[in-house]
């Protein structure tokens, strides 16, 4: 594989290249002769970029066709259009590119930042208006370099998501040039959807296989045609529960909940994929819908057998299918059926709870599953019953966890402890974080073991002397001209900041014109920047943990309400 990076001024351009096998690194300088030799060395190769699928790959095609690379990249980056409306000669090239950016909320120096990495960006504006100075060019390429190297780092960080990627082509048996697509769109390829039209998205059907008596009044929303509106929602209490009933998943939990004892997390196996075989509810742009209950059979053969690795490529096209059926510029999309989907799973859930309320108590209910709490433990065989008689009606099947403790802010928010002790847990606070997802860490420990482990959160901060535990990695978006700390202007636009005792310190802003300057949000009033690597620095005397503990304390109360 080859990991490649470009970066373009109005008079200069450069890409930085390095070869996994060689071990090589080649640097081009406004030379496309030279690109087009390596290109033709390497073409068969597999080129991997950060965020490459829309910019990189059609800078190197544009030196290929001799365009200027320049005019691409304004067309890409100023006037915000496809690279592939640029010229339909890019389409002829062969070009193995694969797009490490699996998460666009985040750009490649967030990452970075998460994994404690160096940060600091090249001082050369973009808009300089000449030619670059050889000194001016060496900076650029160092940094350059150095993204190349950390775009490495990160494949390696997720290096699942390539061999799922290229799990679906080997399995599949489809070219190599389809590694540039994305999930959604191998998806397509592979059940033979081609691209149709239709304009009866809201001429749902609702399935005679739900039976609801209570809360008919739901029913009844989605037929009342009035009501066919992507903007309205129905908010409504079911078994005592706040809810929301639209056009995606199921929404429904005890706000501010804390409670131990026995509680069972039931969730539909395959929900959305069991859906769409067993009530024909698949994209109506599929050639042959066999080929989806194949998929879908083969994989649930893999999944009984243990062979986890092979059946992962078959999940991912069982499970891309749906979210493509709303995409305008996939060939599945076909969004009557997606309705379909949606609607009726949420009504079967409402069936299954209004069939489980009378006896047991509704804690969360969510796109795919329920979660109730029992009286004991005698209760799990009735409320078993109760459920296989839903699964039957319905031709769905449930898959059951015990749960012993619940703490939960909202259906979005919560953190539950199953009963062998492993802890689970979704959302901003509570999440399950990692090196390419690593903001405040120490807060979230905090916070976590206060609920699992009764931990005070002093103690786990106050002991913690890991600097990059500490770090908030802000960044200020394109919308804003340049970051400041305190009065001095900053050249970079990623920020790993910390909480500072310091009166020296002062905070960070954004600037978007000179008389609308705003704090960037969730960072301390006072701070110390440190953009450098910091993997095993440890806490200066200046860190302020107190800042930490606040914030701690404030997210606990955000989840359960006061507590102190």
């Amino acid at each position: 594989m080859l990991f490649y990076d470009f970066e373009v001024f109005k008079y200069d351009w450069l890409v930085v290249i390095k070869d996994t096998d060689t071990k090589i690194t080649t640097t081009i300088v406004n030379d496309p002769e030279h690109l087009k030799r390596f290109y033709e060395a390497h073409k068969n190769d597999i080129w991997a970029g950060y965020n490459s699928r829309s910019y990189d790959a059609y800078i190197l095609k544009a030196i290929l066709c001799d365009f200027n690379p320049k005019e691409v990249n304004d067309y890409i980056i100023v006037k915000k259009m496809g690279g592939w409306q640029y010229s339909s000669l890019f389409h002829k090239i062969q070009f193995y590119n694969y797009d490490v950016m699996v998460n666009k909320a985040y750009g490649l120096k967030q990452l970075e930042g998460f994994m404690g990495n160096d940060i600091r960006e090249t001082t050369v504006s973009f808009n300089i208006d000449r030619k670059l100075t050889s000194k001016e060019l060496e900076e650029v390429i160092f940094y350059c370099n150095h993204d190349v190297e950390q775009t490495m780092q990160v494949f390696l960080n997720q290096i699942e998501e390539f061999n799922a990627h290229l799990g679906l082509i080997k399995t599949f048996d489809l070219p190599l040039k389809y590694i540039n697509k994305t999930k959604a769109q191998l998806s397509a390829i592979i059940l033979g959807a081609s691209k149709k039209e239709y304009d009866d998205e809201f001429d749902y059907q609702i399935v005679d296989t739900i039976k609801i008596d209570k809360y008919k009044y739901i029913l009844e929303w989605y037929k009342n045609p009035l009501n066919k509106d992507y903007n309205k929602k129905l908010e409504i209490d079911i078994s005592g529960v706040p809810h929301v009933f639209a056009w995606g998943g199921l929404h429904g939990a005890i706000p501010k909940y804390v409670g131990e004892g026995i509680f069972v997390n039931s969730d539909v196996g395959s929900f959305y994929p069991s859906l769409m075989l067993e009530y024909d509810f698949q994209s109506r742009s599929i050639r042959d819908k066999l080929k989806y209950q194949n998929i879908y059979d083969t994989r649930m053969k893999l999944k009984h057998e243990g062979k986890k690795k092979e059946q992962q490529p078959l999940k991912i096209v069982l499970n891309a299918t749906f979210g493509a059926m709303k995409d305008k510029y996939n060939p599945l999309c076909d969004p009557r059926q997606a309705n379909n989907v949606c609607i009726n799973g949420q009504l079967m859930l409402l069936d299954l709870i209004e069939k489980l309320e009378e006896k047991y108590t509704l804690i969360q209910s969510n796109t795919d599953g329920v979660m109730f709490k029992l009286n004991s433990l005698d209760d799990l065989v009735d409320y078993e019953k109760i459920c296989d008689e839903w699964c039957k009606r319905t031709r769905m099947t449930l898959e059951h966890d015990i749960i012993k403790k619940v703490v939960q802010k909202d259906v979005n928010n919560y953190l539950i402890v199953m009963d062998n002790g492993k802890v689970k847990s979704k959302g901003a606070y509570v999440k399950e974080l990692n090196d390419l997802d690593n903001d405040l860490a120490i807060v979230n420990k905090a916070v976590k073991d206060y609920f699992t482990k009764d931990i005070p959160v002093e103690e786990t901060i106050l002991n913690c002397n890991d600097l990059k535990e500490f770090q908030k990695v802000s960044k200020v978006s394109s919308k804003y001209s340049y970051a400041l700390h305190g009065d001095k202007k900053l050249s970079e636009k990623v920020l790993r900041v910390f909480a500072s005792r310091s009166r020296l310190d002062k905070g960070v802003f954004k600037v978007k014109t000179e008389d609308r300057v705003e704090k960037i949000s969730n960072t301390p009033e006072k701070c110390f920047i440190e953009n450098g690597n910091i993997d095993n620095k440890k806490v200066p005397r200046k860190l302020d943990k107190q800042w930490y503990i606040d914030l701690a304390n404030k997210r606990i109360s955000d989840f359960i309400g006061d507590y102190n």
